[in-house]
């Protein structure tokens, strides 16, 4: 199964040039990296990324990450990918902009 992780592009840029990222402000804040399965992605995107631009959208997949991802409740009592490490930028299988257009972003149509 892929899992999905929303970067800004000052993000992304910290994990090509370092290989690894503990992740967002957040994901520090709250000790595991934020994923969203395909499912989820567009209401994080809205909820945590209103308005922003430049985003990347990142696929990683779950099975690869072991014991160090966890699927815990969360929002709306939804299961949510959180993965305790670092995220590696070897373990991204592929990664898009994220657009946005006219107040929502626009994701790919195969995730």
């Amino acid at each position: 199964m892929r899992i999905y992780k929303i970067l800004r592009a000052s993000e992304w840029a910290d994990l090509q040039a370092q290989g690894e990222t503990p992740g967002a402000p957040i994901d520090v804040a709250d000790g595991f990296v934020h994923f969203s399965t395909a499912g989820q992605a567009q209401e994080t995107a809205a909820k945590h990324f209103a308005g922003e631009t430049g985003l990347i959208l990142a696929a990683l997949e779950a099975d690869s990450l072991g014991d160090a991802l966890k699927w815990e409740v969360s929002r709306g009592g939804d299961k949510f990918p959180h993965l305790y490490g670092p995220l590696r930028l070897a373990d991204v299988i592929w990664h898009s902009p994220l657009p946005f257009e006219n107040g929502t972003h626009i994701f790919p149509k195969d995730m």
